[in-house]
């Protein structure tokens, strides 16, 4: 008896392949020394250094020869030393010494893999290297711009990173889940527009003559006061979503702005499919030099990004107890997010080999 074949996915879900030509963030450029550092990015465990001259290095962690871990060993200049048998291996992943060997054997070779570094971010293209064009890489420039002020943090958390995106486009959650800090009830039922432009999804929505939440309100010293909101949010590649607002005071005191603006920049990198590093930064325009802003709107973020952490977290426990993809109802409202499926779901069949793919989805072979 013949089985009906499975239908294909018309988007993106947590059994979708990784995509892996893209840029990722690897690390903060601070955690990058001398000291061999380990952690697995898309399924794979790297190590990261630093080159003498200071140059970052991320290569596979494992030894070609008995798989030991490469983070287990040393540095000898800028060589990777196995503690195992002592082969040395050079930052393109050559190995150039064997103890036991006369000469080293050229076959001997790791993964080395595409590295830049921007800011206070180090990026890691762990796909086809022939495509790792710098030009890719998201423009996070205000992380470091003297005329803006940055308070960031990081989770390792249990999620899909379609989930985590889908989440980030959904503002409608905000008044519920995040009452607290970021939701008003007029926010979410402000008028939304979407634009696709290539593979960026693009929200837009403002609301006027509205108090402030507080995790604006607070810093700017606007609470209870009307106030001119407008969202820009973008789901900008694989890799990570940034949001630009703008706070408009209509009536100005002395001393006061008449704009505000903060960017908030989230960057996660799968560890594998069902969890993330995840890096939040919450930047602004004014009282660069408050020190009780930046700690409000860091305890404030943190608040927000764990309710974030919390609920994703308890959807992934709820679709692993599954068999498959969950039966899910989509409103006018999740647009936004569903726009991101269907990019991130192109872009995976267009890398993905017949090993790869879910059932229902057939793939070209040239």
């Amino acid at each position: 008896m013949l089985q009906k074949a499975a239908a294909k996915p018309k988007m993106a879900n947590h059994t979708t392949p990784l995509i892996r030509d893209c840029w990722y963030v690897a690390a903060l450029s601070g955690e990058v020394t001398r000291d061999l550092l380990e952690r697995t990015l898309l399924g794979k465990t790297v190590l990261m250094y630093r080159k003498l001259d200071g140059t970052p290095v991320v290569m596979q962690n494992r030894c070609a020869h008995r798989s030991f871990p490469l983070s287990k060993g040393r540095l000898d200049g800028d060589q990777v030393v196995c503690g195992y048998h002592g082969m040395a291996y050079n930052p393109e992943g050559q190995c150039v010494h064997m103890p036991s060997l006369a000469n080293p054997p050229t076959h001997a070779r790791i993964a080395s893999y595409p590295v830049q570094e921007r800011g206070p971010l180090i990026w890691i293209w762990m796909g086809d290297a022939a495509k790792a064009d710098p030009a890719l890489i998201p423009d996070t420039s205000w992380l470091d711009a003297p005329e803006w002020t940055t308070v960031t943090g990081y989770f390792h958390m249990k999620s899909n990173y379609v989930a985590m995106h889908e989440n980030l486009l959904d503002q409608t959650h905000f008044p519920i889940l995040h009452a607290d800090t970021v939701g008003t009830p007029e926010y979410s039922r402000s008028s939304l527009e979407i634009h696709n432009e290539g593979d960026v999804v693009r929200i837009r929505r403002e609301l006027r003559n509205s108090p402030p939440p507080p995790i604006y309100g607070i810093p700017m010293k606007l609470m209870g006061r009307p106030v001119d909101r407008f969202s820009d949010s973008r789901f900008v590649s694989p890799a990570g979503h940034i949001a630009f607002a703008r706070i408009t005071n209509p009536e100005p005191r002395e001393d006061e702005q008449t704009d505000y603006r903060v960017n908030i920049t989230h960057l996660f990198t799968p560890e594998f499919q069902g969890t993330i590093h995840y890096w939040w930064f919450n930047s602004r325009d004014f009282a660069l030099a408050d020190a009780g802003a930046s700690e409000y709107l860091a305890s404030a973020s943190v608040k927000a990004y764990t309710e974030d952490v919390d609920a994703l977290t308890w959807i992934q426990e709820e679709v692993e107890k599954g068999d498959g993809p969950p039966d899910e109802l989509s409103f006018g409202p999740d647009r936004p997010g569903l726009a991101m499926r269907k990019t991130l779901l192109r872009l995976a069949e267009a890398e993905m080999t017949p090993a790869d793919a879910p059932p229902g989805v057939a793939v070209k072979m040239y």
